[in-house]
């Protein structure tokens, strides 16, 4: 329970981060888009910016996730599909055309090859004329969710968290102001898990990654201060707005009790919030801006940062224009209308928000136990503990709603006889082969030495586990290296997961 006289902005930060919180500052209404191609994504993007959403939120395509190029046969039927392609620079100079990188904070949803995209962002905002050390947003990052969730992972496990704790090295000297990873217990959430077994995976990821930046000579007091959560909000407002209270508390309580940190920024739980896309049903659509305004309403009563709010037609296809439009104003709604934002954290002293925050965290603690006699988040995958629980607990959900148990409007209650769709987003089938024709004429054009030299002297580095590998890849992309290119030394060297 909050200890009387607790405030925010104040740790173990169970009331906010901010003192003044949304009275001072609303949270950023960052909308997740990506897909066709650049071009398209980019009109996209701009779209959402004139419609008042207040930082951009890239999603990338299965090819882009997992380091293969478009032109690559195992990207045939995938090009632009979840996401936006992106193969070289060139792409990436399309996709924020006209989007001054100084002006707006950008997050990108990438894992794997996070590296490779942020290097790739650091360029065109140079292009812009834009210092690196202006920029603002996040990359996710968050590799060993992936191996737990997700599934968009290239290499083992101790390669990853190299590339991950070389972007927090490099971050600290040239972009300072980026949040360089966002910890994310999204898609556990996504996978089946329980409120309880969202934060604990993360937290125990975040565990994990903080060692390694450690064991790797960074000060936790630098790069803590730029760690960054990712939480899914569900359907259960009363949980979900004690789950995010309490995420700020338990790893104000890690940072400092585990790690010794004494930057009140470090011990910070700043997070991004999705409103959940696994509650969304393909029947009855509209039912979804209900359950997307309470999930959005839970995010805010509970603190977030920033907030993507997903769109009625998510089961079905991409969204179209109208329902993103909608979308973000239901963020614009409960931000400028419902009042909430007038109050620090309203529902403090509530009996029921109370007891569920210590009730969560005494669940989270107890899972954050049994991982650390594991040996650790990386040894609790490759025992496949996370994946199990998840299991466990997704098969009980399902099992409820198939025996009416836990009722689903429209799905397993309510039922509509005859069922109408709303109009979906149709991509252009000629996108793809749009990309592939670009591709070529880029690699047509390149300074062949200068780009075999550079991968060469990636390879070479990725050898030497003293280097970081940010500079290498960052002049590998000034020579406009793909991203299939760039990854592929790095396979050659650290080898691929096997699960």
């Amino acid at each position: 329970m909050s200890k009387p006289g607790e405030k925010a902005g104040q740790y173990p930060f169970t009331k906010g981060i901010y003192e003044e919180m949304y009275r001072s500052r609303k949270w950023t209404m960052r909308q997740y888009a990506g897909f066709s191609s650049a071009r398209d994504s980019n009109a996209r993007y701009r779209y959402l910016l004139d419609q008042g959403t207040t930082g951009l939120s890239v999603a990338f395509d299965l090819p882009t996730q997992i380091g293969y190029d478009s032109d690559d046969p195992i990207a045939e039927g995938e090009i632009g599909k979840v996401g936006v392609p992106i193969d070289t620079l060139a792409d990436m100079e399309v996709l924020f055309e006209g989007i001054p990188l100084d002006k707006v904070s950008t997050s990108m949803t990438i894992n794997s090859t996070a590296i490779i995209l942020l290097a790739m962002y650091q360029v065109v905002a140079e292009k812009q004329g834009v210092e690196s050390q202006t920029l603002r947003g996040t990359i996710q990052n968050d590799v060993l969710k992936e191996y737990i969730a997700r599934g968009t992972y290239i290499f083992p496990p101790q390669a990853s968290l190299r590339l991950i704790t070389d972007i927090f090295s490099y971050c600290n000297e040239h972009i300072p102001n980026w949040n360089t990873i966002s910890i994310s217990g999204y898609h556990i959430r996504e996978a089946g898990s329980t409120a309880s077994q969202e934060l604990a995976f993360t937290f125990a990821n975040g565990i994990a990654y903080v060692e390694a930046a450690i064991a790797a000579g960074l000060d936790v007091n630098k790069f803590g201060a730029r760690l960054s959560f990712f939480w899914n909000a569900h359907n259960d407002l009363m949980e979900e707005v004690a789950k995010f209270r309490v995420s700020r508390r338990i790893w104000a309580k890690i940072m400092k009790d585990r790690f010794g940190a004494t930057n009140p920024k470090a011990m910070m739980c700043r997070f991004h919030t999705q409103t959940g896309g696994s509650t969304l049903t393909a029947q009855q659509v509209d039912n979804n801006v209900v359950r997307v305004t309470l999930q959005a309403l839970a995010a805010v009563l509970g603190g977030t940062q920033s907030l993507h709010t997903n769109s009625r037609d998510e089961a079905l296809a991409l969204p179209t224009e109208e329902s993103v439009r909608l979308a973000l104003r239901t963020q614009q709604v409960i931000g400028f209308e419902s009042g909430v934002t007038n109050y620090v954290d309203p529902l403090a002293g509530s009996e029921v928000i109370e007891t569920l925050t210590d009730k969560l965290e005494q669940e989270v603690f107890a899972y954050l136990k049994k991982v650390d006699e594991l040996g650790g988040a990386v040894k609790a995958i490759e025992l496949g503990y996370f994946q199990n629980e998840i299991g466990n607990s997704a098969y009980q959900y399902q099992q409820d709603i198939e025996q009416g148990d836990r009722v689903v409007v429209g799905q397993n209650k309510f039922v509509d006889e005859e069922e109408t769709h709303p109009d979906v987003l149709k991509l252009d089938a000629r996108a793809a082969q749009g990309q592939l024709r670009d591709l070529t004429t880029i690699k047509a054009g390149r300074d062949q030495t200068a780009l075999d030299n550079s991968l060469s002297a990636l390879k070479t580095a990725a050898q030497d586990h003293d280097l970081n590998l940010f500079p290498f890849i960052l002049a590998a992309v000034r020579e406009y290296a793909s991203i299939g290119e760039i990854s592929n030394p790095l396979r050659s060297v650290f080898g691929e997961y096997q699960s």
